[in-house]
């Protein structure tokens, strides 16, 4: 199978993340699964080794062990999670690397002593919130640990309870490119979605403070990231555990004060907690993209009720009817999943309309996948896997053709595009605002000498399944 190995060449190293010298401590291959939440982790776990001496290679092969942090989000994610495990280790059998070490939210969902339980030969596992301290059990791999405690050394998991404080994500090792950066705001969720076990694994909603986020957006604009994409689990909880009242509106004024930055794209924004005043930041922000993604789930009161959603059909019409109207060329997107249990054919059916109608420019639609451990599991009328695939790709089909449409529009209008790649002579790939890296669609622009995380002109000359083609203005 295709890993996604890191590549040293291909990080920006933090400035207060010094180059590696001295003696190298021990060469590793890193294998980062999940969400970008989960790349954060990584990012700063690369950093620690950095910091502690650690050299990283491309070939698990060439190395004295391999981290794997893993995703646990849904079943798919664990297999896939799983069969990289199981390669890693098939390495070790092999000789070709001397240890593995598997960190993240597939140990953190099966709980202390499940995966070692499972797969014997892993050396070390370290839950969601050890990752700190990744350097030790590096150390105490290749021999190196400097712990008096002979118990300690001998210890193979390192689990600790979810912070109460958010950890401190400044000092990555990026791995994505220079010119956007991924920024968590907050840690965990309090939310009782029945459907999801991400509380399990990453605990109550724990917010960073502000101080500290402006500091890590400076960090970020200073090793080059023109684009950054705010995640966290519920990104519109922004401050109130912390400050008492939810502050994101507040926080985004001073990220927009940051030289460097051009554009904050947001993500994972939960329907509650919506207020007036954030979209009044978001639409007369010059930094802030049009950009909204909002993961809705459903639109029937009773689906979303069983979902425990904490808001109706009503509310969120009147909530996207609202964000339309207020934030000029607003891009939404969303996700959907189909077949919860109990879903009607006229349930299935409002959704249909409701997507048919509202027209979101970018969408993602799930299966209702059976979680141990979360509530829906317990909820009666599950439905065949057959219909749950059926109704996904009948929303898939309609979201295609509300796609194309959209991408018609733009032909003949010029929008701002952040080149990411060089795809071959005078060809180059990149984004507009409305789109977010990996998930949306992309722009292929016609250009000379253009630089890769550069801001260029482009007019949009046609489509190509979901992507543009476009040309820089006036070439």
């Amino acid at each position: 199978m295709s890993l996604p190995i890191i590549n040293p060449d291909a990080p920006q190293l933090q400035p207060n993340v010094p180059d590696v010298v001295g003696e190298c401590r021990g060469r590793y291959a890193f294998v980062s699964l999940g969400c970008p939440k989960n790349l954060v982790d990584s990012e700063k776990m690369l950093g620690t080794l950095a910091v502690n001496g650690y050299a990283l290679v491309t070939d698990p092969a060439d190395s004295d062990f391999v981290i794997v942090n893993t995703c646990g989000f849904i079943e798919s994610s664990r297999q896939e999670s799983r069969s990289v495990i199981q390669e890693m280790l098939d390495l070790k059998r092999s000789g070709k690397t001397k240890g593995v070490i598997v960190a993240g939210c597939l140990p953190e969902r099966l709980e202390e002593g499940g995966l070692s339980a499972e797969m014997p030969e892993i050396d070390y596992v370290v839950g969601v919130f050890g990752r700190d301290e990744i350097g030790q059990v590096a150390d105490r791999l290749v021999g190196r640990s400097a712990s008096p405690s002979a118990s300690l050394d001998e210890q193979r998991e390192v689990f600790r309870p979810a912070p109460i404080k958010a950890l401190d994500d400044r000092a990555r090792l990026r791995i994505t490119p220079s010119h956007f950066a991924y920024l968590k705001i907050s840690e965990g969720c309090d939310r009782t979605c029945t459907f999801c076990s991400i509380p399990m694994m990453r605990g109550r909603h724990v917010t960073k403070p502000m101080e500290m986020v402006i500091e890590e957006t400076r960090e970020l604009a200073a090793d080059g990231a023109r684009e950054l994409i705010i995640v966290a689990q519920d990104t519109t909880y922004y401050g109130k555990d912390l400050y008492g009242e939810v502050r994101l509106a507040e926080l985004l004024r001073q990220m927009e004060q940051v030289d460097g930055i051009d554009w904050i794209r947001l993500m994972y924004l939960y329907p509650i907690h919506f207020t007036d005043e954030l979209i009044d930041v978001i639409a007369g922000s010059s930094k802030i993209l049009p950009y909204l993604d909002m993961p809705l789930q459903h639109i029937n009161s009773a689906v979303l009720k069983r979902m425990q959603r904490r808001v109706n059909s009503e509310q969120t019409r009147e909530l996207v009817s609202k964000l339309r109207e207020r934030i000029p060329n607003l891009v939404l997107r969303t996700t959907f999943i189909t077949g919860f249990p109990g879903e009607t054919d006229e349930q299935f059916e409002e959704l249909r309309q409701f997507v048919e109608e509202t027209r979101f420019e970018r969408m993602g639609v799930f299966t209702y996948s059976v979680e141990p451990g979360t509530p829906a599991v317990k909820l009666d009328g599950h439905l065949p896997e057959d219909v749950k695939e059926a109704r996904r790709d009948e929303l898939m089909a309609l979201q295609q053709q509300i796609a194309f449409e959209h991408a018609d529009s733009l032909i003949g209008y010029e929008l701002d595009v952040l080149i990411d790649d060089q795809v071959e002579d005078e060809l180059f790939v990149g984004r507009s605002f409305a789109d977010a890296p990996e998930i949306d669609s992309n722009v292929y622009v016609s250009g000379r000498d253009l630089q890769i995380g550069s801001m260029v002109p482009v007019e949009m000359v046609r489509r190509e399944d979901y992507d543009l083609i476009g040309v820089v203005s006036g070439d």
